[in-house]
């Protein structure tokens, strides 16, 4: 699967001049936990997550941010960037088409995916998704024929 199936879009951004007290308020409003901080021309130049706001002094985005942010493809696979946000211990990834900022993908993206579960009535093949397959890989059966499952725990 491609980080543009699951990727959360379109994605909140501040400029670099933004006071830190408008940035905590525009996290807090939207119920966000980072934003990307933009150039005029839209390039991502950095991130404010809540850590950032909390642990650095300072009075505008560009001086809490995070500079060289990571970045991946929207063509990139989720498991590319489950395991980027594993090893390097990061909890969200801006998602570029070129050097257009398209989307994001966190933590709770990939954890939501591994959620939805589904199971094809006809044969009882399974798979994982946000949406069930077109087609049954085993039996050939149409998407229709898939009912979602809870993921019990410890699966």
């Amino acid at each position: 699967m491609k980080v543009r199936e699951i990727m959360t879009t379109p994605v909140i951004t501040a400029p670099a001049d933004m006071p830190v007290g408008d940035l905590a308020e525009l996290l807090a409003k939207r119920r966000i936990t980072a934003v990307p901080i933009v150039d005029s021309d839209g390039a991502v130049i950095g991130l404010v997550s809540e850590y950032d706001l909390m642990a650095r002094p300072g009075k505008t985005a560009a001086d809490v941010m995070t500079r060289g942010v990571i970045t991946v493809d929207q063509e990139t696979e989720v498991d590319d960037v489950r395991f980027l946000l594993v090893e390097r211990r990061i909890r969200r990834v801006p998602v570029m088409n070129g050097r257009e900022m398209v989307g994001i993908i966190s933590r709770s993206d990939i954890v939501r995916l591994m959620a939805l579960h589904w199971i094809c009535e006809a044969c009882g093949e399974s798979a994982r998704g946000d949406a069930p397959p077109a087609q049954c890989p085993r039996c050939a059966a149409a998407g229709e024929r898939f009912v979602q499952e809870p993921l019990h725990p410890g699966m």
